[in-house]
């Protein structure tokens, strides 16, 4: 994959005989005959698909001159001839119909009928697994991989700002399993903590069993604001907090069951609100699993000679070795209570011993970039060299995301806005139809808006949010990806029977068809960049466009009326299209409808 095509022109240009002209210096026909002295597989990546244009037919793959030379040093004249010169030695076949040359690249043109026969023939037979078979991924070692996002704080109502790790790790996750990695999902909650003295303090104040039985997050959401507040202007209450929370650590079961209960209730609400938005987790743990586990890695820090004592009676590490104050690292309050950095550290030890994994990846906000370089270094310092095989992928702010109710936004509120915000809208448009579920399918036509809305800037970037930007149906966004899906499906409910068994390559020859299948040619490469750098913009910009060019082909390529044969070869086309955007949707974690709304 490309459907083989890759695999064809690397075993070509391996043997071509370019390198013995005469004119060539001899250090670069050194050079090149080492590189091409590789099997095929070290030029595969060499050879990509070429990006569709709007301008004349161009060919269907390029052969990068620059990158199969990129260990000598070329200048951009000689790549130039050395590239024409390559060319020169190759020859058409039945799979290559046509060699040119570009600025620095070798262009090859695919036979038009086998393009067309082996791409849609590709992408119906390997079905979810298309662009996953490439030979891009020849080789790849399955790996055990563990995956920590959304953790949001118990006890309190899931917020917006859970969003992202929720569905940036949810992604990554996917995308592993895709590639056939043994992926652990890790939801690792904030159930720990000095907050958790506040809280208990503020139930034991103000709250009430009722209210913690009918709606337990919104009830210690106000439990929390109430006792901050009073936290603020009675020092009484402050030491409360912090009694409770030294009661908690020492393993009081009164104040334990408190905490339990906490757990438990705020643990239910999470799932029920993960099943909304699509999302399943292989682990709950959180911070309080390593309270006591902690207290080995103090033990084995000191052991080692790492730990310091402050002035103040806390327990520091220094990183730098030399007193540097902004590689110091704390890990142990003053009263021996532990620390996020402790228990993190323990839960890493703790998840290599349970799951000896090959890559360990968090993702967080990137506010804790530094809290993840600090853990990584301790553990390395620690002696564990599979240190290197931890991961952060930081992402940013989302700015603005606020309801009409007001300011403090929950994600349930989010979600029921979306809902409410697509309900009408769909009621708006003269082409709904009248669906069984039309909540669930404005709820996954939202989620896919908001989804796309996100994924597609760098991870790193803070960005706006606009309620108004993520409902547009024209345009690149999530409403027009669900809509030209259901489209395509409904083309399949209203004409597919009977028409889909064959197709004559022959009548999908138009600019239009030509586009879709050079477009479908690159899935894999997308999958490849989006795997490398864990990025999902690649594959939403590359489903956007693949959507655009459905749409345009949807105007012109008829299927109602047509003959039978004609329409039966444009349904094999409009399937592939739709197999292909289902198939990238749920990488990004978005279900796909499949009703025209």
């Amino acid at each position: 994959m490309a459907c083989g095509f890759r695999r064809s022109i690397a075993c070509q240009v391996r043997t071509g005989n370019w390198q013995k002209e005469a004119p060539a210096p001899r250090s670069h026909l050194t050079a090149l005959s080492r590189v091409l002295d590789l099997p095929p597989e070290n030029l595969i990546k060499s050879i990509s698909a070429v990006p569709i244009s709007r301008k004349e037919e161009i060919a269907d793959f390029q052969l990068s001159m620059e990158s199969l030379l990129e260990n000598s040093d070329r200048s951009k004249p000689d790549i130039q001839v050395q590239a024409t010169r390559l060319a020169e030695k190759l020859k058409c076949d039945t799979v290559v119909s046509e060699i040119s040359t570009g600025q620095g690249t070798i262009n090859f043109k695919i036979n038009r009928e086998l393009l067309t026969k082996t791409v849609l023939n590709q992408v119906i037979e390997d079905g979810s697994k298309y662009g996953l078979k490439s030979e891009l991924f020849s080789g790849l070692p399955q790996k055990k991989i563990v995956v920590e996002f959304s953790s949001p704080n118990i006890a309190k109502k899931f917020h917006v700002g859970h969003l992202r790790s929720t569905i940036i790790g949810n992604f990554i996750a996917n995308l592993k399993e895709a590639l056939g990695h043994q992926v652990t999902r890790i939801n690792y909650l904030g159930d720990w903590g000095m907050q958790f003295g506040l809280l208990g303090t503020g139930f034991q104040l103000f709250g009430y069993e009722e209210k913690l039985q009918s709606n337990p997050l919104q009830h210690l959401f106000e439990v929390y604001v109430q006792v901050n507040k009073e936290a603020a202007d009675d020092k009484s209450v402050a030491k409360s907090a912090h009694e409770f929370f030294q009661q908690l650590e020492l393993g009081d079961m009164q104040a334990l069951g408190l905490w339990q209960k906490f757990r438990d209730l705020s643990v239910e609400e999470y799932i029920r609100i993960y099943k909304r938005i699509g999302v399943h987790f292989d682990e709950y743990s959180g911070e309080s699993f390593y309270r006591e586990k902690s207290q080995e890695v103090l033990k084995m820090l000191d052991s080692k000679g790492l730990l310091k004592k402050t002035i103040k009676g806390s327990a520091v590490v220094d990183l730098s070795g030399n007193g540097n104050p902004s590689a110091i690292c704390t890990v142990m309050r003053s009263d021996g209570t532990s620390l996020y950095a402790t228990r993190d550290l323990a839960a890493a030890i703790d998840r290599m011993d349970k799951y000896n994994f090959d890559t360990m990846i968090y993702v967080t906000d990137k506010g804790q970039k530094r809290h993840f370089q600090q853990v990584f270094q301790l553990l390395q310092i620690m002696g564990y060299d599979w240190a290197k095989r931890c991961q952060h992928v930081p992402f940013g702010v989302v700015q603005g995301m606020k309801t009409r109710r007001g300011d403090v936004t929950f994600l349930e509120d989010v979600l029921n806005e979306i809902q409410l915000r697509m309900l009408q809208n769909m009621a708006s448009v003269k082409t709904t139809k009248e669906l069984e579920n039309p909540q669930e399918t404005a709820e996954k036509v939202g989620l896919a808006a908001l989804i796309i809305q996100d994924f597609r800037g760098l991870l790193l970037s803070d960005y706006q949010f606009s309620w108004d930007r993520v409902f547009q149906s024209r345009g690149d966004t999530g409403v027009f990806l669900q809509y030209t899906h259901a489209r395509l499906h409904s083309l399949e409910e209203t004409f597919g029977c009977g028409y889909l068994d064959d197709f004559n390559t022959a009548y999908l020859q138009e600019p239009q068809s030509v586009s879709i299948l050079q477009h479908l040619l690159r899935f894999d490469e997308v999958l490849y960049r989006s795997s490398q750098d864990l990025q999902p913009r690649h594959i939403v910009s590359y489903l956007l466009t693949l959507s655009h060019l459905a749409a345009a082909a949807h105007k012109t390529l008829h299927i109602k009326s047509s003959p039978p044969e004609v329409a039966g070869a444009r349904l094999h086309l409009f399937r592939a299209v739709r197999s292909v955007l289902a198939n990238g949707m749920k990488l990004l974690g978005i279900t796909p409808v499949t009703l025209t709304m």
